[in-house]
């Protein structure tokens, strides 16, 4: 059920039964429309499923879809096939009884596919084992092959079923499909020979010209193109694009290996299709006596090797006809028009019987021979009521078992709701229908009825014709209520009747139907001399059809009309006695486009289908009704008192329910096991509160839950830390005891060595011989002297005193090594003038001590002298010492000399500077002076006015 009111109003309601206004037909149309424009196709009328096509893939049918609706309470999920076929099966398996489920619609509506979902169903949630394996896939590919024999492309339907099928799936005591039986109603023979403007004959001929093996066409004599065989280009529709003829072979040809067909049968088989297809190729023409002639007996060849008889006799038996008197045959030639329809007899005659040996090799195929007691659920895919613009034969044998399927279905649903109130002690209130037994009668009655009056017209002796047939109608039937003829109609009804036609009011309309062939279709007769040619065949499917014992009986073979009622009078006697399950299936429209709604052909389908009438039926006594348990489980919630657990009986406890939730009186009326709600409003007020409710329930639910998670989380993770820490703790303690037991060995060990230090290397001191030695040089690692001026020395142990004066000396050595390899020539030179100066100062001046760890500076002076001949140098000193006064500047007679030993003294030639024009001195650390050079005619040494050294000296001659 949808749960809140938006979705209801966009949605609609899942149950008719449920609508408010259930006596209006728009609000039947646009509740079913609401659902379609959403995809959901599928609505109930109490346990009736209506199913709208979609004329699209809709992912409705998958494994998941199966499983959800296995085993479920069949109100609890959405409406769908599954639920149908799921309810069917559980109520077997439980009850024991035998169950039927009718599908029926307009052609197009999609009854064949239902059909197949349901098979589907079975086959894939029933249990299974594997030697039942081969009887579920026959049960599932019988339905391909009947689809290649039996169907065919029609103005409404490309795949439309020519034939009414029923079919019995057979499952023992654990629900295990076993078996099936197929029986066929109606096989529409007439399209063999002819169709309508737009259509085609069987599947089966364009599925073998299309895909079948060349060498076996050419042993049938056919070519691939379909255009060359009259009765399959009558429509003139060889190809269909919506349809695949070669993928439809492939999966025929695989049904026919599974179904267990052997070779020699498909040969006959195929033998007689071809066949089939030859006779519509014979042309006759008139001689001069206006007997029917063949000029050309090719066709009558193939015909002859095809189906295993001699070529003359054939021809003989197209082109005449014997009649037996009492003592003598008497062979009449046949007129061409008469050997047409002889020819045209004779095809139909092949096919049809033909089909019904294939159902009966189907059904040996899915026999069971275990003689146990089986309970059944049958498949019924009937055809649907049919309104064409010319209605015939077939849409009057069709619409007759439409009206007494409808009869079954009203009668069973009253017998059900009047046997559920009378269970529940509900009182009863009889229900106004509409009985159709009035118009099934007018039909069917003995000597009365429209059939028996067909038969004694195709019986009776004298010139009889479909004209004498309307007027014998007129005379006998002519007073009742729902017939009509144009004679018998007013001045306004003889507008909409032809003078060949008669109108039945039906439950669903008036229908009228033309009666020409009526006579005809009802007789179907073989020639005697055709049927003695195919008695004597030697094809095997042929004998089996036609036996010789035919030939024997005299009497007249019963007519269609009357084989059709005996078969659908046995029909009803089976369903009878099963409990059973109803699918009306919808076209939405007549172009097979996806989501179009065309309102006005959904009006007509719902008004012949009957469901408006069966809403009626359904709702004269209450619109909802619902086991206490399942009532009380859903709505529980509802009052304080039921919530969350009721621990008393169920009745008691939905009676406090509504008590709680204020139903008045009139309302609801309570049963010994189920509540019973009169009106849809009250269920939806309900169904809102139960909404509302639900979600403060979720919230609250989730809450509890997720906090349930949360708990479960934590302890999860509390107990995972404890068990880790306890191992972690448990490694750490082992690691400490292992580390102490070591240390007592180590120091054990230690101890040992030290007390035997002073021995001998031994294994009782090795071990702290070799730590004393590795210690100890570690230690003296970080000890080292780093110059030879430094004495100091790690104190070693006293078994390492001796190698410890080693080590010391080969430092010292060492260090010595890399001072003397550190000293250079000029240091060296250095140290020589050390020692020159030690011999003069040592002793005698103060501050000798201090200078003896400062090199001397060898840029400490400069001399720089003229260019002139003036006998003036100056020694510089370093500016940087502030204890200098300043440079020297001497005047010497023997400049030259004087420098020159400076320079060879300190090996320096690049000492000495020679200026021209003036040179700077310091006077003290910090200040400069300056000495300008000139010439002149004598010798003189002043200074100027700006404080300045002049020198001048005389210019020499060169």
């Amino acid at each position: 059920m949808e749960g809140t009111l938006t979705a209801r109003d966009k949605v609609g309601v899942q149950d008719f039964v449920l609508l408010d206004a259930h006596t209006s037909e728009s609000a039947f149309v646009d509740n079913l429309r609401k659902r379609f424009n959403e995809n959901l196709i599928y609505t109930y009328i109490g346990t009736l499923l209506v199913s709208v096509n979609p004329y699209q893939e809709l992912g409705i049918y998958t494994m998941s879809q199966m499983e959800l609706y296995q085993g479920v309470s069949f109100f609890e999920l959405p409406p769908h096939v599954y639920a149908i076929a799921d309810n069917a099966y559980r109520m077997m398996c439980s009850e024991l009884n035998n169950h039927f489920i009718l599908i029926s619609g307009e052609s197009g509506a999609g009854k064949t596919e239902a059909s197949k979902k349901i098979l589907q169903y079975f086959a894939v949630t029933c249990p299974m084992t594997e030697s039942l394996q081969i009887a579920r896939d026959r049960l599932l590919l019988s339905n391909p092959v009947l689809e290649a024999f039996g169907n065919a492309k029609t103005l409404r339907n490309d795949n439309s079923s020519r034939f009414g099928k029923y079919m019995d799936i057979q499952f023992d005591f654990q629900g295990i499909p076993v078996g099936g039986h197929i029986i066929s109603y109606l096989i529409e023979k007439s399209r063999v020979v002819y169709q309508n403007q737009g259509e085609r004959n069987f599947h089966i001929f364009y599925q073998l010209l299309a895909s079948g093996e060349a060498d076996r066409l050419a042993h049938l004599g056919l070519e691939r193109d379909p255009r060359l065989y009259k009765y399959l280009s009558k429509g003139h529709r060889a190809k269909e694009s919506s349809l695949n003829d070669k993928n439809d072979w492939k999966t025929v040809s695989n049904a026919f290996s599974v179904i267990d067909f052997t070779k020699a049968d498909l040969e006959n088989l195929f033998g007689i299709i071809a066949s089939v297809l030859h006779l519509g190729n014979i042309c006759f023409e008139e001689d001069p006596q206006g007997c029917a002639t063949v000029p050309h007996t090719h066709e009558i060849k193939w015909i002859a090797k095809l189906l295993g008889v001699c070529p003359s006799v054939l021809l003989d038996a197209l082109t005449h006809r014997k009649i037996e008197a009492k003592t003598e045959e008497v062979i009449c030639p046949l007129t061409p028009g008469h050997s047409v329809y002889a020819r045209d007899a004779m095809a139909k005659a092949v096919y049809g019987r033909t089909f019904t040996w294939l159902v009966n090799r189907i059904n040996s195929s899915l026999v069971n021979e275990d003689v146990t007691k089986k309970t059944v659920i049958g498949l019924l895919d009937i055809y649907g009521f049919e309104v064409f613009d010319k209605n015939g034969f077939e849409q009057f044998c069709i619409n007759y078992c439409n009206e007494k399927l409808q009869q079954l279905l009203i009668e069973r649903t009253l017998k059900a709701e009047q046997a559920e109130y009378e269970m529940e002690g509900i009182e009863w209130e009889p229900i106004q229908y509409f009985n159709n037994k009035i118009i099934c009668d007018l039909v069917e009655e003995r000597h009365k009825g429209i059939i028996s009056i067909l038969d004694e017209e195709c019986l009776r002796p004298g010139p009889a014709t479909d004209l004498s047939f309307l007027e014998k109608l007129e005379e006998k039937v002519g007073e009742h209520a729902h017939f009509q003829t144009r004679k018998l109609a007013g001045p306004k009804g003889r507008k909409r009747i032809g003078w060949m036609e008669f109108q039945l009011l039906h439950y669903a309309g008036e229908v009228t139907y033309c009666t020409k062939g009526f006579l005809e279709k009802n007789n179907d007769l073989l020639y005697r001399h055709l049927k003695e040619v195919l008695c004597r065949s030697s094809n095997r499917i042929l004998r089996e059809c036609f036996l010789v014992a035919e030939l024997e009986n005299r009497r007249r073979p019963p007519t269609v009309g009357t084989q059709f009622k005996n078969s659908l009078g046995s029909l009803l006697e089976m369903l009878i006695c099963k409990e059973p399950s109803y699918i009306r299936c919808i076209k939405p429209n007549d172009t097979k486009e996806p989501s179009k709604f065309d309102d006005f052909l959904i009006r007509h389908q719902i008004k012949y289908l009957g469901l408006m009438e069966h809403l009626r039926v359904r709702r004269a006594g209450f619109a909802y009704r619902r086991r206490y348990e399942h009532f009380l489980q859903r709505y529980k919630s509802l009052c304080p008192d039921t919530w969350p657990h009721w621990h008393g009986p169920p009745g008691e406890g939905v009676e406090r329910l509504i008590k709680y939730i204020g139903y008045r009186p009139e309302e609801y009326k309570l049963g010994k096991t189920k509540i019973f709600i009169r009106f849809p409003r009250t269920l939806f007020a309900t169904e809102d509160a139960f909404e509302f409710s639900k979600h403060q329930l979720v919230a609250r639910i989730q809450a509890t839950y997720k906090g349930r998670l949360g708990r479960k989380e934590y302890v999860k993770k509390r107990q995972a830390a404890t068990k880790l820490e306890a191992h972690w703790r448990g490694v750490l303690a082992r690691r400490e005891v292992q580390r102490r037991r070591w240390a007592v060995q180590v120091i054990r060990r230690f101890i040992k060595g030290f007390i035997h230090r002073h021995r001998p290397l031994c294994p009782d001191n090795k071990e702290f011989i070799v730590f004393v030695r590795k210690n100890y040089i570690l230690n003296l690692r970080n000890h080292v002297p780093k110059n030879v001026l430094d004495k100091s020395w790690l104190r070693p142990p006293g078994i390492l005193e001796h190698a410890s004066d080693l080590l010391r000396k080969m430092c010292l050595r060492n260090l010595v090594r890399k001072y003397c390899r550190g000293v250079t020539d000029e240091w060296r030179a250095m140290m020589q003038q050390k020692v020159v100066t030690s011999e003069i100062f040592r002793g005698k001046k103060e501050g000798y001590a201090d200078s003896l760890c400062q090199p001397f500076a060898t840029s400490r002076i400069g001399v720089s002298t003229s260019t002139l001949s003036d006998g003036i140098l100056v020694i510089h000193v370093s500016p940087e010492d502030i204890k200098q006064k300043g440079d020297a500047v001497l005047q010497c007679e023997h400049t030259f000399e004087a420098v020159t030993k400076l320079v060879m003294l300190v090996k320096k030639e690049n000492m000495v500077n020679v200026v021209q024009g003036s040179l700077q001195f310091y006077v003290s650390p910090g200040k400069e002076g300056t000495i300008v050079f000139h010439t002149g005619l004598e010798e003189h040494i002043y200074k100027d006015k700006n404080g300045q050294l002049t020198v001048v000296s005389v210019q020499r001659k060169s």
